[in-house]
């Protein structure tokens, strides 16, 4: 039987990802995405403040679940994740080339190495507690110890030249750390962002605990920033100048602020990322234990 040659293509329509859902924007826009020599690719949503806001109550909302499981659970879910962008990787390889101005080769690599991102905060997930945490020495009959908690709902802009890789070395520590996150993608390159949310909706992640948003950044970023309901922010995706703007904002309810470091800058995201952005959106909780009375052979018990 011969290919038919009249058949159309059906064109892929790019969704936000918010609430485990794929909504559109509920103001109704959309605006041209273009690869890097200007070619039309798709027309991606263009997120609303309300967007910002439904998407803070589907984190606020999935934040007690995702905090609660344990951090062998999460560990598991995000090696899930790995697995399911595996699988998917011809066509991020697409995506990523379409949107960086890669050759395949190299957007192989790129999206190689986000897989192994999310393998390595996979296994840092029931660890980063053994690192940050710990008993604390005290003269007297208690235990003293120390652990680090999750901060909350965490905004994240993603950086605007690595579509991919840089999202997830952005994302990743947030969640592993058992944050929930709201993802402002990049401007410019938004479609691996928004194809990664249908990789999260099949990874076992409950909906709301990554929650991404497409559109102009300082539009979106801005309530955010100012959002009462929202713990903390992390700046990487923002120039100096918004990044300014919403450190400001951010102060109203004492966010936890993490402003672009320098490989940020470099955009060299290929690097070893250490377990900076894993503590980044971290709390310590220190609790006191009475051992009882101490003899002179120390504790009773």
């Amino acid at each position: 039987m011969s290919e038919r040659s009249d058949r159309l293509s059906v064109f892929k329509t790019y969704k936000l990802y918010v609430g485990g859902k794929f909504p559109r924007s509920e103001s109704g826009r959309v605006y041209e995405v273009t690869d890097s020599k200007g070619k039309w690719l798709a027309n991606a949503p263009q997120s609303s403040r309300k967007d910002a806001r439904d998407a803070v109550v589907a984190a606020r909302k999935a934040f007690g679940g995702w905090a609660g499981a344990t951090a062998y659970n999460r560990g598991q879910i995000l090696y899930r994740v790995a697995e399911m962008l595996e699988g998917r990787r011809d066509q991020f390889v697409r995506e990523v080339a379409e949107a960086e101005g890669l050759s395949k080769s190299k957007a192989a690599a790129v999206v190689d190495a986000a897989v192994d991102r999310w393998v390595w905060y996979a296994g840092w997930t029931d660890k980063i507690a053994q690192i940050v945490g710990g008993a604390n020495p005290v003269a007297g009959p208690f235990f003293n110890l120390s652990t680090p908690e999750p901060t909350g709902v965490v905004t994240v802009l993603a950086p605007q030249e690595s579509s991919l890789l840089g999202l997830v070395s952005v994302l990743a520590p947030v969640i592993a750390a058992g944050n929930t996150a709201v993802v402002v993608a990049s401007a410019e390159s938004p479609l691996p962002a928004l194809s990664l949310g249908e990789v999260l909706a099949t990874s076992d992640l409950p909906g709301g605990v990554v929650n991404i948003l497409s559109g102009r950044t300082a539009e979106i970023a801005a309530p955010l920033a100012s959002h009462q309901d929202v713990n903390g922010i992390d700046l990487t995706g923002a120039d100096a100048e918004l990044a300014k703007e919403l450190e400001i904002a951010a102060a109203d309810n004492l966010k936890r602020v993490s402003r672009p470091q320098a490989v940020d800058g470099d955009g060299d995201w290929s690097t070893d990322p250490g377990t900076r952005r894993l503590t980044a959106f971290l709390e310590t909780k220190t609790v006191w234990h009475p051992t009882g009375a101490l003899g002179a052979s120390g504790s009773s018990y």
